[in-house]
């Protein structure tokens, strides 16, 4: 199965026990420096410098620039607009003893999931962590990328935070009774295709 296309399992860890401890939850979204107030205050500070400028231009006999002022101020408001509206991507990171669960929920509201084991999953981050850096997580053969719009430290502490997420999940699964460790290997190899 595809862990790009939505809904897809790469695996499940057991079912979805809803007693399950959750050992790591965190809701990423990107970063917009630019707030409310800020954006109108740009927009006026555009307007009034166009609409200045091009009433200048109007009176010189240049008529056509005003027209080209005020297809700036349109394409400005356009541009913040795909901007804030990129800015509502959400992805939620959640790991129990059971699974860890992807959730993607993108700008026009379509949710993805994918479900991972935490046992057999594998966060890796290219070094160096720079800009274009990638957290991928890797489960039997397949990929998942997550955090695209984090700052190189998010990722980096994002990495940190779901290694050790990981680390304890397996320290309790190996704590668990043996009869529960056997169900969750049987669980997880049903998802997987594997006997």
């Amino acid at each position: 199965m595809d862990p790009s296309s939505p809904h897809s399992t790469a695996e499940s860890a057991g079912g979805d026990r809803p007693d399950a401890p959750v050992i790591f939850d965190a809701e990423l979204s990107p970063n917009r420096s630019l707030g409310r107030v800020g954006f109108f205050a740009v927009m006026a500070g555009v307007i009034v410098v166009s609409v200045g400028l091009g009433t200048y231009f109007l009176l010189q006999g240049a008529w056509p620039v005003f027209g080209f002022f005020g297809l700036d101020i349109a394409l400005l408001y356009l541009a913040f607009r795909l901007s804030y509206r990129s800015g509502r991507l959400r992805e939620t990171i959640r790991v129990t003893t059971d699974e860890v669960v992807v959730r993607r929920i993108a700008p026009n509201g379509r949710t993805s999931e994918w479900r991972f084991n935490p046992y057999w999953l594998r966060v890796a981050l290219d070094e160096p962590v720079e800009h274009h850096s990638q957290i991928t997580l890797t489960s039997h053969g397949r990929s998942l990328i997550i955090g695209p719009f984090l700052a190189p430290e998010e990722r980096a502490s994002l990495v940190q935070a779901l290694r050790a997420a990981l680390g304890e999940a397996n320290r309790r699964y190996a704590g668990a009774p043996l009869e529960e460790q056997e169900q969750k290997i049987e669980a997880g190899e049903a998802a997987t295709g594997r006997s």
